[in-house]
This record gives structure tokens, sequence and C-alpha cells, in this order.
């Protein structure tokens, strides 16, 4: 999926755009809001991080034309201004988060992945999760692999939602504890790699295919592979 970036600040956009690629994003940078108000009418984009001030109009104003247009994707601002009154407008103008400068990457990827379940949890074709023969039900919590039930913790709940929520893509250590221990963990632990390895031994039974796999450097994924429907079939 794509992102699309509309700042003035060169270092803020070499930043994110730096961030966005080595978590496994595409990135397109929009010069002008005209640009970007044309990418957002004619792409699939997984979000659009937005100034609130820039060179030739207003964040905001640009947004509220983007939701006008039908543009549905997530928009988060950034900004320098901190105010309450400020953040207000941002949202009733169609924003769907707001982010003060400076500002933390991995703060900045946790609040469009909440934007993205928040959206997600109102389509049903997201209700299951379903990769291979593994299913998850996010409204009762069941895990199931064929017609095995699987136990799982609620952290172990949250990893496997996070990989299956996007099957292939590469998720960073940092990713994983930011999104399940939240912003304070402590990043040199090895919390990650122990709940993945618990993970692995409940999802991958005997015979069965192991689908959470490590990416040397990088992290790790789900792999990406169509559902089964019940006999072993593919659907």
């Amino acid at each position: 999926m794509t992102i699309l970036i509309l700042e003035p600040d060169l270092k803020t956009r070499s930043f994110l755009e730096s961030g966005f690629r080595d978590e496994g994003y595409g990135v397109l940078q929009a010069d002008t809001p005209d640009d970007a108000l044309k990418a957002a009418t004619l792409l699939t984009l997984k979000a659009i991080i937005m100034e609130t001030i820039l060179p030739s109009g207003s964040g905001f104003d640009l947004c509220s034309t983007m939701r006008s247009y039908g543009v549905s994707t997530p928009i988060v601002f950034l900004s320098s201004q901190s105010d309450v009154d400020h953040r207000i407008k941002g949202l009733r103008q169609g924003g769907d988060d707001y982010l003060t400068k400076p500002f933390s990457f991995e703060e900045l990827l946790a609040r469009i992945e909440a934007i993205g379940r928040r959206g997600k949890r109102y389509d049903e074709r997201r209700v299951k999760l379903r990769v291979d023969d593994l299913v998850f039900d996010r409204e009762t919590l069941n895990v199931k692999r064929t017609d095995r039930s699987i136990e799982l913790t609620s952290k172990e709940l949250s990893i496997l939602e996070l990989f299956m929520s996007e099957p292939g893509k590469v998720f960073s250590r940092a990713r994983i504890l930011s999104n399940v221990w939240g912003a304070g963990a402590d990043p040199s632990s090895n919390i990650v790699d122990v709940y993945i390895g618990k993970l692995r031994r409940k999802i991958d039974g005997p015979g069965e295919k192991a689908l959470i796999d490590t990416i040397r450097r990088r992290g790790y994924r789900i792999l990406d592979l169509p559902p089964r429907a019940a006999g072993g079939s593919r659907t």
C-alpha cells in the first residue's frame, strides 16, 4: 500500500519517506495541494500525511475538499500548533488524527494502524481474518485451524491480528512492540521473540504448514496464502 505525503519541510519529508519505506510501504510525495488532491482521488492509498500549514493554502481546507470529492482515505495532520482549538478544527474538517511536531515515527505508525482497524470494524468482510486454513474471528476472538481450536493469550491474539490484517507484510520487532505493548515498552527487550515462539507452537500443529515466517534482520510476517474452504480446497 502507498502513503501520500504533503509536507513542505524537506527534512521532515525525507524522515517520513525513509521511515515508511523501511516499513515496506510505497511513498508518494506531493509538492502542491493540487497534486495531493489529484493523487487522492485517483489512487488507492493507505493514508495521507498532511501538514496543516502549506505555502499555498491550508491543510484543513484541502482535507475538506478531499472529503467533498469522496476521498475516504485516512488523513493524519502534522502541525507545530498544539492548541486544542486547532486540533478540533482539523478533526471537524474531516481529519482522522492530529500529531504535533516533533513526533515519534513509531507513534505515527501506530496511529495510522489504529485508524485502519477502526474502519475495518465496520466492514463485515473483515470480521473473520483468514490465511490458508487459519481463521481468526475478531468478534468472538476465537482462533481455529481447520477443525482445531487454538487458545491464545491477549498478547498472542494482538500479534496474530496484526499479522493477519496484512498477510505477507513484514513487521519489525519495534513495530510489534509498539502495537502490542505500547510506546513505553523497552526496545531492548526480547519479549517479541519470546511471544512469536509461543504463538508459532500454538498455530503450527504436527504436520501443518508453518505460517509465521522470520525475515532475517527485518522482522516477522504471516504468509500471504489464500483461505482454504472446509475439506482443504482453495477458495
